[in-house]
């Protein structure tokens, strides 16, 4: 069992929150769970989700040791863009789920990354997620980190903690953005009404910055590059259609109808940079788009 330690330094801050911040590869409601399961203690004591700390609180997070995988490994072809004994990185199809979940149990990634890498998987995030790092939606295609081994894992989540992963997306988006450039700077939290969504007008949002620049006008659309400061739950999605802009092909955040048959958002991870977590060498990996996308490009030209 490995134990994480840390002194609460936002006073105020529920002990759920501030642990999902303190430790980003873990999800909320798994840190959750564990706090319920009696694996977070606060000063010696145990607390509830809900207990909201105090400066100086001394807590200690108490990993248990994965549980035996119940998810199958299966043989679906991956796009691999780079490979060695520390990390895997990917160029997710369309479609394609990340980790399993409720209704999907198969045909997800993690699936694909189980048969590819037999047992060299970390097992930090879970029996559900091993080797990942962060994830992409469904419908968005693009560049996928998967780490081997749990120290490779724990260098890559520090560095995106710390914001130094470089994640630059390609999206097509509605409308003419007049700036060439610019920054979102507006916390993203669950939507107040609907707990499906996101928002930027959640209360007690998180943290949440994207770049972004125009690579091309086509009139009622424009080609744009988004680079993730943080990586918030659709951040982009709800970031661009915030400012009025929403990405092509997004039903949630965008119009009902799409004036092209897509099947999803057009919204693709193009570049991923990272410092390797073995040599410390800066890595940078260029996903090409997919066809789909390239073709549309090619037809608002």
């Amino acid at each position: 069992m490995e134990e994480l330690y840390f002194t609460a330094d936002v006073p105020g801050l529920r002990i759920d929150k501030f642990l999902s911040n303190a430790v980003p590869d873990i999800s909320r409601s798994y840190i959750q769970k564990l706090i319920d399961g009696g694996s977070v203690t606060v000063n010696g004591n145990n607390i509830k989700s809900n207990y909201k700390a105090n400066s100086g609180d001394q807590i200690i997070v108490c990993l248990p040791e994965p549980e035996p995988l119940d998810i199958l490994p299966e043989d679906i072809p991956l796009d691999i863009l780079y490979e060695d004994s520390d990390i895997l990185v990917v160029n997710k199809p369309k479609g394609m789920v990340v980790h399993p979940s409720s209704g999907h149990y198969s045909g997800t990634l993690v699936n694909a990354v189980m048969f590819h890498c037999r047992e060299n998987l970390s097992g930090i995030n879970g029996v559900l997620r091993p080797g990942i790092v962060h994830r992409i939606d469904k419908d968005t295609t693009g560049s996928l980190l998967i780490c081997k081994n749990d120290a490779s894992h724990r260098e890559l989540a520090e560095q995106l903690k710390k914001h130094d992963i470089t994640r630059k997306y390609h999206a097509i988006v509605h409308g003419n953005l007049k700036q060439d450039m610019g920054t979102i700077d507006a916390p993203i939290g669950r939507h107040p009404a609907d707990r499906k969504k996101m928002s930027v007008h959640a209360p007690h949002g998180r943290s949440a910055v994207t770049h972004y620049k125009v690579l091309e006008r086509f009139g009622g659309f424009t080609y744009v590059e988004c680079e993730l400061e943080t990586g918030r739950t659709h951040q982009i999605r709800v970031h661009m259609a915030s400012i009025r802009h929403p990405i092509l092909g997004d039903s949630v955040y965008g119009p009902a109808k799409c004036p092209f048959k897509l099947e999803g958002q057009t919204l693709h991870a193009k570049v991923l940079g990272i410092r390797h977590p073995s040599t410390d060498e800066y890595m940078e990996f260029d996903a090409p788009l997919p066809e789909y996308f390239s073709k549309l490009l090619n037809k608002l030209r």
